[in-house]
């Protein structure tokens, strides 16, 4: 037999082979043919091997002497050798009945070595890679390496970064992988615009995305960083604004993102078509089921003849009639929401169809993609589980629980065929994110006790070690202020939908007319009643001491300070018929003027300090808030009682509420109109009546433009809280004109209105402000959502006020809506 020689290089599989030639003569014709065949291999000799065994690589080419052997058999030996990666070229040759395998072997990586990269850490870009020390060296693997170092730049907004791979031979055929990376300067988004647009403005649908044009904040809010998956998610978010308007033949032409290379710069472009503005028309269930009562469904639709269109309402609905119909024991029960538009009238009749849909069951929840979360925090977001009832609307508001978890950057849920025709496997892949944060806040709060410069340091996690539990540690700071706290929740204990947790806080307040330490902390559960009502029962604890390391200011009978030299003696005054103590002026010298303090009611109580207050609350919180961070529509509603007792110093009952009402006034200019209300009062539960310290202290957080503890009862002109408060307030907040709203500015305009009043101490001496005299203010405000927490600026002039009142027109610290 001739020797058949057959070469393949890593570049190509390209294969060489002799072949038999037969020629025959016919007239002046020549045919050559190829004719393949197979002869019979007595053994296998490798060569050009130094660190794979002969006998392994004999191994991978599953040729075994004694058998016949033809080309084909000897072009899937090569391959099979190349697909190892562990050679860079092969050569198969047969001469008689020894075939002969010729190798190279590939180079062994060294290190893989990273350089000119300073924004990604080596470790994030080793993740990247799939080159690793000690693997197989691969030019095809370094390129696709490159590629996503690319990829990784880009995720961080640095597009135009240059990558480029070189190696570096080492010896012992061992080389090392370097890549020399240009980073380059951030890639922005100089311009985001809409063509189609007509109901809302190009600065209203800005806000409803969560990519940001690059501004003076961008190198904090990282928002203005492009990507694809980004501006599919924001596609997902403009058609759900307008369908939850009423625009429910809205869609996306397009959305084009053009990279300049020469200003390192996208330009996005999204074309829409709104399409007509619907409102509902007849709304209706109908059945096929028998035993379903439909006339008893109606209290569960959340859509209303004559109202806007909104998608996310009839979503609502169909949880609320599936959840229903299969509280009833209609398992397999289907509810179908059928549209008729009226395109003459622009409305929408809504049929909500109850059929009996297939007998499927969930055969199993697969879970994939999460490597921190743990797989039963997935779980418990589903009313359904394994061997239940299938149900879509279900599984599809388990997806819509997970994304506001906050846990994952995307979730999406499929399903696949099970073992048997009636089982459906749920297969839920997740993107995690990032959940801890670092938050750093300062500021300048003016009035009151805590005036001066604040800042705030604080660490949370929101899915702490991946079990979905909430904890946040926080020290605070002013200039005569220190606050810590510790706060801890499990939002499902003992495997229910109840949020448990605790707080435990430490605070000094050395400012005002005394100083104040507290220490407690509360245990508290809360539970779920309903979609929008949440209840919530504490047990909570506290420790208070007061003083003044100086002694008390003191004046004379008719409040005046006589020079600022008269002092008591305070460790003489406590215990005293008459607190008036020991008087000495500034050098120590005895005062013998007629001198009395402040306020004796705060002085004996002082006295008698450190209180402890037990108790026991409980509260109810009903919420139809469209979003709570920023909200623009719905209720916020809180009310609840404290009973102090159980144990301590404290005997009372205090009972509070409040309420605010969200509404746009204008979707076009966005601006936010709400109504706010509230009202308090403390009552003794017996023994020794209420301390002074256990009544509301009042003043610019029920009314602007008045100090803390600015309103309400005093003596001397020290502050002596009230038993009873009530206050309402209306505000509309607006974005300011010729400001981009992605700096995140608001202005605001308010009037407020309330009153603190009644005390057990009324008719004492120099006790004044018991009534319920109404106080009012109106002014304007500024707010700024910055990325160190939402601040705010007041200017309120009150218009209505008693002459013992303390103002405070203009007042600046943080701002908190609840």
């Amino acid at each position: 037999m001739m020797a058949r020689t057959k070469i393949l290089r890593a570049a190509s599989a390209i294969a060489l082979s002799s072949t038999v030639l037969a020629a025959t003569t016919l007239g002046a014709q020549l045919s050559a043919v190829s004719v393949a065949q197979a002869a019979v291999v007595n053994r296998v000799e490798v060569r050009g091997n130094q660190r794979v065994e002969a006998e392994t690589i004999r191994g991978f080419m599953q040729i075994t002497p004694g058998q016949n052997v033809s080309e084909a058999d000897q072009d899937a030996a090569v391959r099979r050798l190349f697909s190892t990666g562990l050679f860079s070229d092969v050569r198969i040759s047969q001469s008689g009945g020894t075939l002969v395998v010729q190798v190279d072997e590939n180079q062994i990586v060294n290190q893989v070595l990273f350089q000119g990269n300073s924004k990604i850490k080596d470790e994030q870009l080793n993740a990247s890679v799939q080159t690793s020390p000690r693997g197989a060296y691969s030019s095809a693997t370094t390129e696709a390496d490159v590629q996503a170092i690319r990829d990784a730049y880009t995720a961080i907004g640095r597009s135009d970064a240059v990558v480029s791979v070189n190696t570096q031979t080492v010896g012992e055929n061992r080389v090392n992988v370097i890549f020399n990376i240009q980073e380059g300067d951030r890639t922005k988004i100089a311009s985001i615009s809409f063509v189609g647009n007509s109901a809302f403005s190009d600065s209203r649908l800005k806000q409803v995305i969560a990519l940001r044009e690059s501004g003076i904040l961008s190198f904090i809010q990282r928002n203005d960083i492009y990507a694809e998956d980004r501006l599919r998610t924001d596609e997902e978010s403009l058609r759900r604004f307008y369908y939850n308007r009423g625009f429910a033949d809205f869609r996306i032409v397009s959305s084009v993102a053009e990279l300049d290379p020469t200003q390192n710069a996208y330009f996005l472009t999204v074309t829409v078509d709104e399409g007509e503005r619907y409102t509902f028309g007849r709304v209706a269930i109908d059945s096929s089921v028998p035993g379903i009562d439909t006339d008893s469904l109606y209290s569960e639709l959340e859509t209303q003849p004559g109202e806007v269109y909104s998608a996310k309402e009839v979503e609502d609905t169909l949880v609320n009639l599936t959840n229903r119909v299969a509280n009833a024991g209609f398992a397999f029960a289907q509810v179908t929401p059928r549209g008729d538009r009226d395109f003459t009238n622009r409305t929408i009749a809504i049929d909500y169809v109850i059929d009996q849909g297939p007998r499927a069951y969930v055969e199993r929840i697969e879970i994939r993609g999460n490597t921190k979360t743990r797989d039963y925090v997935i779980r418990r977001e589903f009313d359904v589980s394994e061997g239940d009832a299938f149900n879509q609307v279900l599984v599809q508001r388990a997806k819509q629980r997970l994304e506001d978890l906050q846990f994952f950057e995307t979730v999406s849920i499929s399903t696949a065929p099970g073992a048997e025709p009636d089982r459906v496997i749920v297969i839920v892949d997740v993107v995690e994110k990032a959940t801890g944060e670092l938050s750093v806040g300062g500021g300048y709060t003016t009035g009151g006790e805590s005036e001066g410069p604040v800042a705030e340091i604080g660490v949370t996690e929101r899915n702490f070690l991946g079990r979905g539990q909430f904890i946040k540690v926080s020290a605070g700071f002013g200039q005569d202020t220190r606050n810590y706290t510790l706060s801890f929740t499990e939002p499902y204990f003992l495997g229910r939908r109840l949020a448990a947790g605790f707080d435990v806080y430490h605070a000094t307040n050395s400012s005002g007319d005394y100083d104040t330490e507290r220490t407690g902390g509360d245990v508290r559960i809360a539970a779920p009643i309903t979609e929008h009502l949440t209840a919530q029962v504490a047990y909570n604890f506290k420790q208070e001491k007061f003083g003044d390391d100086n002694g008390f200011l003191i004046t004379d009978q008719n409040g005046i300070t006589p020079g600022n030299d008269g002092y008591i003696d305070t460790s003489s005054t406590c215990g005293a018929p008459n607190p008036i103590g020991n008087q000495f002026d500034q050098n120590g010298n005895p005062a013998n003027a007629p001198l009395y303090t402040r306020s004796p009611i705060i002085n004996e109580a002082i006295c008698d300090s450190p209180y402890i207050t037990s108790s026991v609350s409980y509260s109810l919180t009903y919420s139809t808030l469209d979003n709570s961070r920023d909200p623009r529509d719905g209720f916020f509603l809180q009310a609840g009682q404290e009973f102090a007792g159980l144990g301590g110093d404290a005997n009372f009952i205090k009972t509070t509420g409040k309420g605010t009402y969200f509404h746009l006034l204008n979707e076009e200019y966005d601006v936010i109109g709400s109504v706010t209300g509230g009202a308090g009062n403390v009552s003794t539960l017996g023994g020794d009546g209420l301390r002074v310290f256990d009544n509301f202290f009042k003043g610019q957080d029920i009314v602007r433009g008045f100090e803390y503890k600015g309103i309400g009862p005093r003596q001397n002109g020290v502050a002596i809280g009230g038993t009873n408060f009530a206050n309402a307030s209306a505000e509309a907040t607006f974005p300011l004109p010729a400001i981009s709203r992605d700096l995140g500015f608001r202005g605001a305009i308010f009037a407020d209105a309330g009153s603190l009043w009644g005390s057990e101490f009324e008719g004492d001496p120099g006790v004044e402000g018991t009534d319920a005299e109404l106080r009012a203010s109106a002014g304007v405000g500024l707010i700024w959502a910055s990325p160190f927490g939402p601040l705010r600026v007041n200017y309120a002039h009150p218009f209505m006020k008693e002459d013992f009142d303390e103002t405070q027109e203009f007042s600046f610290g943080f701002s908190s809506r609840f």
